[in-house]
């Protein structure tokens, strides 16, 4: 039972994700619906959903890559909200409190807890927010920093902090040059994060389209070039945030002997799978190159990723959609040209 639940409505407004489908094919994929207010466990937060981001996973839950264990499920893992109920066991978050939530949702608290069985994603395995109210563990929503607005934050909370998990995971040490393969929501804050964490390290840009190109050059990159240009210089890491498999091999051709490739992806599309034939072991992986995934997220790095924002007042680039303009949202960032983040502002509240 909630301590303080106030006058609260009994439904509310939600995106819902029924089905699997082709987002190439679809251009609906969520459904418009009134579902019940959850009410929080003696463990949880009622949140009251501000704005909400758009990620890439959502596609692969859509087309699944990464399904929902049941359906129907409201997704959505880049949250932030007002504290307006709380559970009875609750002890430190309070009414009022603006908060935000990731892509984890619950996990057993050890500092492997992305990595363990009982890691359970929002959006996913539990309802997101792609609604007007969403539940929430006290351990899993973070305070949000005051100088970012609602729709500012709500990309750190996966874009930014997984970006930052896949920097900490390159090893890169000043002076070291990094690439970035794609230029969206993640990439286009890790080039800021590392101008901030590593100045004296060049960055280098592969993106698709030359609007990508040319933003990355606006932000800082030392050089932005097609997917399969070769940089300036061989590179000591290379973080992959694209769907895609060709981007990889090239990757590996640019990073330079013992050099560190880290996807920051949660599944991979199959259309260009074909392209991993070409990986040659003498001129991709020899002479100790690697590659590292990166898996998940935990609340640890959100912590401190959103105070290193913070004290680095980085820029987060948005394009605002209503709740009921999910699918717009979804499909262009499929199928069209991204630039910095989308995010779906879902009640009409300022930070």
């Amino acid at each position: 039972m909630a301590d303080n639940p106030g006058s609260l409505p009994g439904t509310m407004q939600a995106m819902v994700m029924t089905r699997v489908c082709d987002l190439l094919q679809d251009d609906s994929p969520l459904e418009p619906r009134k579902l019940a207010v959850p009410q929080p466990a003696a463990d949880e937060v009622l949140l009251a959903v501000r704005a909400c981001g758009v990620c890439h996973t959502e596609l692969d839950e859509i087309e699944g890559r990464t399904p929902p264990p049941h359906y129907p499920v409201v997704p959505g893992h880049e949250i932030v909200g007002e504290v307006i109920a709380v559970g009875t066991e609750v002890k430190v978050l309070r009414i009022g409190t603006r908060v935000g939530v990731g892509w984890i949702h619950h996990s057993d608290g050890s500092a492997d807890e992305n990595l363990s069985s009982a890691f359970t994603a929002t959006g996913r395995d539990v309802n997101g927010g792609y609604a007007e109210y969403v539940c929430v563990p006290e351990r899993y929503a973070y305070p949000i920093p005051e100088h970012f607005s609602d729709s500012e934050a709500a990309p750190l909370l996966c874009a930014g902090a997984i970006g930052y998990r896949a920097l900490s995971l390159t090893g890169l040490e000043d002076g070291q040059a990094l690439g970035l393969t794609g230029f969206g929501g993640s990439a286009h804050l890790v080039l800021q994060l590392c101008r901030h964490l590593f100045p004296n390290s060049p960055v280098f840009v592969f993106a698709r389209d030359q609007q990508a190109q040319t933003f990355a050059r606006q932000l800082g990159a030392d050089w932005a070039g097609h997917t399969e240009d070769q940089p300036p210089q061989p590179l000591q890491a290379i973080i992959d945030t694209t769907p895609a498999w060709t981007p990889i091999v090239h990757a590996m051709a640019n990073l330079r002997p013992g050099g560190r490739l880290v996807i920051n992806a949660i599944r991979k599309e199959d259309a260009d799978k074909e392209a991993l034939l070409s990986l040659s072991y003498h001129d991709h992986l020899w002479l100790e190159r690697e590659i590292k995934s990166v898996a998940n997220i935990t609340a640890a790095d959100i912590r401190e990723f959103l105070q290193v924002a913070a004290d680095m007042q980085i820029h987060v680039e948005v394009e605002e959609y209503p709740l009921l303009g999910a699918n717009r949202a979804l499909t262009e960032l499929k199928r069209g040209t991204v630039r910095g983040a989308k995010v779906l502002k879902v009640s009409s509240a300022t930070a």
